[in-house]
């Protein structure tokens, strides 16, 4: 590829990505949606999305279906009442009360399924203990536990109730619980004894007591038995579940919500370090995140889906419970970590709940491709008919892999562009309809309105990359952040809206190119996004890469100081198997990334690493690579799941003399 020499005021477009996957027809042939004129239809986004909100259980019909009067500040479905359980369990229970909701699989081998008819009763009888304890629509309940079956039930008893919860990942540090639990003001805390994380415990509860020792709003602790180790109980705070619902009945006729009320505030990580606690409400969540669920990965009555997040994120509130469960959808939940007790456990538990749907992160599939072949080879996952990818663009090497050794090179990928702020997917092939490109997450979904944009704001013409923005409202966008409608508005609608004009752009910080096609690629956040010599480069295209060449894993990029080019490309490798890390192979890569997209792209230094440094939901910390290439002190590493790679990487980096070839 010719280089370009001049600066450039947006993201520079340099991979160019070939190959293209038209929908098996047999796949088309029963597809929910398997006609493109479903693009035209949402083109009247308004009308597009109250027509599929009649798909949900509603008490009363809005009397409109968007106020967008007092923008960015939306309503969704004005005056229309419902309660969210309702559609996800309550009109299930005629006909298919004793269908499966989840499989559920613990890490140690427990296995359990559970029905609708008992998750009903099982989520009632919770909201009338928590109803025991004085929780009233309105209030808010901290939920942090593992990946058992009363977490789930744990959102849904909140829902009956009115209360919202607000779910701090059972991976996150007793200060971060803390802050959560306090910005929140939540009542009631509900957690666990220990879980199960990789064949040890987590000591969730000794991580609770530490963060409600200054967290004054807490009146009542509850406690679920998963390991059944002995944990400190305070009198009258603390109680078990088992006790909290013995004898509650198992019927609550659930609380009417109006589709503005808050369903759950989830907090993420600000770039001034206080977390923004997203809101999110009631209607027009549940529609976005029910729709996109049965369109997006093809539902069907006897699909058995598997969506591999935590309920921690927003993946599995909108994927794990509240899509699925308005679907009736059978899921299976699974506890653990992908490689206990061997690397082959998730193809395990497909093969033997004969799985139909996986949705699963591009850092799981590259840890796959790592590991090798041997592991899906020995379970027949032949019974997947559609695989899907989320949490971060997937390099085109690794969508080829998990086409090829998990999908069979028959079941479509949905590859798909969403955030905690957007609550459901946004961008993402129609399985059905849409041609896909290895590592594009393609176009947005109907009833979508979405651009690139430059600095300026201007329209980039396709070929071009900038900032991705979305042009209008959605339903299940967030509507504030909590307690600061300010911060709201200036981080989400302050950089590209003019207000003057009453022209409101979202804009949440992603770099994106479009293609001569109108695809989108996902190029990862703005922050990420190198300054050599003039040239704004993508770490995602360089990942990508590197990741191409067959010796490569994973890849890691970010951008350090250099006196001459501004910033310069430091590259963190992983080598499948038993490859060795050689200057030689070093000298190879560097020429393999200049040949894919120019030689302004290749790392001025590569190291390798056994591990990249990584939270416990699988995203690499960037940042703490920057601080190894740049030789600063390592920033904080308590939400790492291996904090003990980086000081192997920094020491390493600091052995390495690699550098720029001219």
């Amino acid at each position: 590829m010719a280089e370009r020499n001049e600066p450039s005021a947006t993201i520079e477009a340099l991979m160019n990505e070939q190959r293209t996957f038209t929908p098996p027809l047999e796949f088309a042939n029963q597809a929910n949606i398997n006609s493109p004129s479903i693009y035209t239809e949402g083109e009247d986004f308004e009308n597009f999305w109250a027509k599929q909100a009649e798909s949900l259980l509603w008490r009363k019909k809005w009397t409109q279906t968007l106020d967008w009067s007092n923008a960015p500040f939306a309503k969704w479905f004005i005056d229309g009442k419902l309660n969210v359980t309702e559609s996800c369990l309550d009109r299930h229970l005629a006909d298919n009360g004793d269908k499966v909701a989840y499989y559920f699989v613990g890490e140690p081998g427990d296995e359990r399924a559970v029905t609708y008819r008992q998750l009903y009763e099982e989520v009632c009888q919770l909201a009338n203990g928590l109803d025991s304890l004085g929780v009233a629509k309105g209030d808010r309940v901290a939920i942090y536990m593992g990946m058992v079956v009363e977490l789930p039930i744990a959102l849904l008893a909140c829902a009956r109730i009115g209360a919202t919860h607000s779910v701090v990942f059972g991976g996150f540090s007793s200060d971060a619980l803390m802050d959560r639990i306090n910005d929140a003001e939540a009542k009631v805390l509900i957690t666990c004894d220990e879980s199960w994380r990789n064949g040890g415990k987590i000591a969730l509860k000794g991580y609770a007591d530490a963060a409600i020792a200054e967290a004054p709003s807490i009146e009542h602790v509850v406690v679920v038995k998963r390991t059944g180790s002995e944990v400190p109980m305070k009198e009258g705070r603390d109680i078990y579940y088992h006790d909290l619902i013995k004898g509650q009945p198992k019927e609550r006729a659930a609380t009417e919500t109006d589709s503005e009320d808050p369903l759950f505030i989830l907090y993420t990580s600000g770039t001034t370090g206080k977390p923004k606690g997203i809101v999110h409400t009631t209607g027009g969540y549940l529609l976005g995140s029910s729709y996109t669920h049965k369109a997006v990965f093809d539902i069907k009555d006897n699909d058995v889906y598997w969506c591999t997040a935590d309920i921690g994120w927003v993946t599995g509130h909108s994927y794990i419970v509240y899509g699925p469960l308005a679907n009736g959808t059978t899921s299976v939940l699974y506890e653990g970590v992908p490689n206990y007790p061997d690397e082959d456990r998730y193809w395990e538990i497909i093969e033997k709940y004969k799985v139909t749907q996986l949705y699963t992160a591009p850092t799981a599939i590259r840890t796959f491709m790592k590991w090798g072949t041997e592991f899906p080879e020995r379970h027949d996952l032949s019974s997947l008919k559609l695989i899907g990818t989320v949490g971060e663009p997937i390099n085109p090497e690794a969508w080829i892999w998990y086409n090829k050794y998990i999908g069979g090179e028959k079941a479509p990928i949905v590859d798909t562009w969403w955030q905690t702020e957007t609550g459901h997917i946004m961008i993402s092939p129609l399985p059905g309809v849409t041609t896909t490109k290895p590592g594009s997450a393609t176009i947005p979904l109907p009833g979508i309105g979405a651009d690139v944009v430059d600095e300026e704001g201007n329209s980039v013409p396709f070929g071009g990359g900038g900032y991705l923005v979305l042009t209008h409202p959605w339903p299940g966008m967030l509507r504030t952040i909590f307690k600061d409608p300010q911060r709201f508005a200036d981080t989400y609608y302050g950089r590209f809206s003019k207000p003057e004009e009453n022209h409101w752009v979202y804009f949440a910080g992603d770099g994106a190119k479009r293609d001569n096609d109108g695809y989108y690629w996902l190029l990862g956040r703005v922050d990420d996004v190198m300054n050599v010599s003039g040239h704004r480069i993508s770490t995602l295209e360089v990942e990508s890469a590197l990741v191409d060449h067959p010796d490569v894993a994973e890849a890691a990029v970010v951008g350090r100081n250099d006196p001459i080019t501004g910033q310069a490309i430091a590259a963190f490798v992983t080598l499948k198997g038993h490859v060795v890390g050689t200057e030689q192979l070093i000298a190879q890569l560097r020429n393999h990334v200049a040949e894919k997209i120019g030689k302004i792209a290749r790392p001025a230094s590569i190291v390798f690493t056994d591990e990249l440094p990584k939270t416990r939901s699988g995203k690499i910390m960037r940042r703490l690579l920057k601080d190894i290439s740049e030789q600063r002190k390592l920033g904080d590493v308590t939400t790492l799941a291996n904090a003990d790679v980086v000081h192997d990487i920094a020491a390493r980096a600091a052995a390495s003399t690699t550098s720029q070839e001219d």
